[in-house]
């Protein structure tokens, strides 16, 4: 089962309208046949990325930082449990970002995000991260508009700054409708499980909804490069999401190549059974 990832794919200077964009999209992957094969096809993907992951680790020559934003409900937590849950956890480091702290806030805006991107051999995974400082900061007007331009300008520096050095850079925005957040809010208060993901302040931000929409797209329209590119992927069909997901980083692995390093030993002077 091999998916198309380009149409989700933003292309760097491309104009974008996620309202024309299917938040359900399965690429006609509908019927219970299909899903069925999407799990088992996920364990398969989870485990190739794995192997990725260890040659990645081995190698200790690159990097690669996976970036999720999404609307609130918009299954971030669960995306990095289905796909990289099953890695092994020594190569892999998941960063949540949420209101920054006193500390953080004395330096510049990039300051808390550069610290935690992934050293050479790992992968970094970002829940939220700096293009918090182009969304919720833009929406409620929090810095100035001069002030928000020049961030994309650093962004795009930052990124490239991460690439050259080693870091390839994959950002994903898991895509949901107002409706369907509005269905997982529903379903967070039946169940007392699930009351501390409940925000009330989240239905705050229900209300900008549109706002939020807009800066999405300016945001992805901006920074989406060829060095680190945006991908709106549907996320409502939740074993759709994962298995795009899981696509993506195996194919962005896989084109990063990492290798096992030449031994610094002549193998053929040893044999395991002559081991004392």
């Amino acid at each position: 089962m091999i998916l198309n990832l380009e149409p989700f794919r933003i292309k760097p200077g491309e104009a974008i309208s996620l309202d024309e964009r299917n938040p359900a999209d399965t690429q006609g992957l509908t019927d219970a046949e299909h899903e069925n094969a999407a799990k088992a096809h996920l364990d398969v993907l989870v485990d190739k990325i794995d192997k990725l992951q260890e040659r990645l680790y081995a190698e200790g020559k690159k990097g690669l930082l996976v970036v999720l934003q999404a609307m609130d409900a918009g299954g971030k937590d669960s995306t990095i449990r289905k796909v990289f849950g099953g890695l092994n956890p020594q190569g892999v480091r998941v960063w949540s970002f949420k209101a920054p702290s006193k500390e953080e806030l004395a330096h510049d805006y990039l300051w808390r995000i550069h610290k935690r991107t992934p050293g050479k051999g790992y992968i970094g995974v970002f829940n939220r991260s700096h293009y918090e400082d182009v969304l919720i900061v833009r929406v409620h007007g929090w810095a100035s508009p001069e002030t928000i331009e020049k961030r994309y300008d650093h962004i795009n520096a930052f990124e490239k700054l991460l690439s050259d050095e080693g870091t390839k850079v994959v950002k994903i925005m898991l895509h949901i409708s107002k409706e369907y957040q509005l269905g997982r809010f529903r379903r967070r208060l039946k169940r007392p499980d699930k009351y501390w993901k409940f925000n009330p302040d989240d239905l705050k931000e229900r209300e900008l909804w549109d706002d939020y929409m807009r800066c999405f797209e300016i945001a992805m329209d901006r920074c989406s490069t060829d060095d680190a590119p945006w991908y709106v992927i549907p996320a409502e069909e939740r074993w759709f999401r994962d298995i795009a997901v899981a696509q993506l980083i195996h194919d962005t692995l896989e084109k990063m190549n990492p290798q096992y390093p030449e031994p610094g030993f002549d193998p053929a002077e040893y044999s395991a059974e002559g081991l004392k």
